[in-house]
């Protein structure tokens, strides 16, 4: 029989469940029993939040591995390649040993039936458990305390922030969301939490589990100057710890302040420079990503970012009225159906000086000319193109040297982006 390729596997597996997402652990774990896959390395962290998990995983792999420490990271979405969700120090998983790990959990599920998630994060765990690593950084999806991720007990746990997302699954009120999140929390392990409000429920699981807790603003902080930035933390033995001076960064310095706290507790070796480093080498694509490119012989610069909830937008405003550009800021935006679009909205409006909206690939695309119609009401110049790339194009044609593109709203948006980039690139 002819082996399946990765885009055979990823196929095969949309086709599996009945339903793309079924919350709960037994079937996870119940295979995973079957696999021994009990735990994917010696260190184990993960990550939840409603935005920032992204940032905050890569963050806390590049201190890990400038300690030399070999560490895997999974995530999701991904952009362009479904290896993306899997990096093995530094390095996607090649096709080939993602199809070997689906077809362990596949001979092992049996009667089984798993999500395409499901399956993915198996897969995922199977490759870092025989892979030798020292370390693994795992992003918990959707929720927390159902995700199969959650599978893995782990020694450190960490809430990035908590806002409203995924409402039909985690409830409408920061308050339930929270109560989601802290079910990564485990018994004695310490907890940490970047949100600078935290709702009581997650408060109440580590009093609860008795795992010590560890917020912004009390344990660890971190303040931001003109120049630079500084940081103060504790490490396990309950000792102040502080960086001073560390240079800007393009991503959310709140979610390299909590991968600090998170790298203080792990009793690594305390180099200020190695760590600076690490930090300002870290990239995510995707994440307040700046990009440039000719386009018919003038120069157009980007900005890149997968915010898409009123978390993010009002995070993502506050860095646009942080950093001014010489020129106008010209949106390019797409949106799923089930996101606040009023919420989005609302805080980038009267910083962008026209948006070319279009909608994205999938069904769950909210239609351009609901986009359309949202901003005619803010009094916003808006033109409605056929797709992402369409989009983009006009923009390019639109902006002058000065200007800047912002392409938002999805990880869609971003990803049709990214792909008209490689073409670009490529003079396609």
């Amino acid at each position: 029989m002819t082996q399946r390729t990765l885009a055979d596997w990823l196929s095969y597996l949309e086709q599996l469940h009945p339903t793309a997402i079924d919350m709960g652990l037994e079937r996870s774990r119940e295979v995973a029993d079957r696999l021994g896959l009990t735990r994917p390395a010696p260190k184990v962290i993960t990550v939840t939040g409603t935005n920032g998990k992204g940032s905050t995983c890569a963050f806390l792999a590049a201190l890990l591995r400038a300690q030399g420490l070999k560490v895997g990271v999974y995530s999701s979405p991904h952009l362009l390649r479904y290896n993306e969700r899997v990096q093995l120090n530094g390095q996607e998983a090649t096709d080939q040993a993602l199809c070997n790990a689906f077809a362990a959990v596949e001979a092992a599920r049996g009667e089984i039936s798993l999500t395409y998630f499901e399956m993915g994060t198996l897969a995922g765990f199977w490759l870092f458990q025989h892979a030798g690593l020292d370390a693994v950084v795992l992003e918990v999806g959707l929720g927390g305390r159902l995700d199969a991720v959650n599978l893995v007990d782990s020694d450190l746990a960490l809430v990035t922030s908590i806002g409203l997302d995924h409402a039909d699954w985690l409830g409408d009120t920061r308050e339930s969301v929270a109560f989601e999140k802290a079910g990564i929390f485990r018994a004695g392990k310490p907890a940490l939490c970047g949100d600078l409000d935290p709702p009581q429920p997650l408060l109440d699981q580590a009093g609860a589990l008795a795992a010590p807790l560890f917020l912004r603003g009390r344990e660890y902080d971190l303040a931001q100057g003109d120049s630079s930035w500084h940081w103060r933390g504790t490490c396990a033995s309950g000792q102040v710890l502080e960086l001073h001076d560390l240079a800007l960064l393009d991503l959310p310095m709140e979610n390299a302040a909590l991968a600090l706290q998170a790298y203080a507790l792990l009793d690594m070796p305390w180099q200020p420079e190695v760590i600076q480093a690490a930090l300002i080498g870290t990239r995510v694509a995707g994440r307040l990503d700046r990009r440039s490119l000719e386009w018919r012989g003038k120069k157009v610069s980007l900005l890149l970012d997968v915010g898409h909830n009123p978390h993010a937008a009002e995070y993502l405003a506050a860095r646009l009225a942080a950093r001014p550009v010489a020129g106008r800021r010209l949106a390019v935006f797409g949106l799923l159906s089930d996101k606040d679009l009023p919420g989005v909205l609302g805080p980038l409006s009267g910083q962008l000086a026209h948006w070319a909206v279009a909608p994205l690939p999938t069904p769950r695309s909210r239609p351009a000319a609901e986009l359309q119609a949202a901003l005619t009401n803010l009094h916003a110049s808006v033109s409605v193109h056929e797709n992402i790339a369409a989009a983009l194009e006009a923009q390019c044609e639109r902006a002058a040297p000065d200007d800047e593109i912002l392409v938002f709203g999805s990880f869609y948006s971003v990803a049709e982006a990214l792909s008209w980039l490689e073409n670009q690139a490529a003079g396609e």
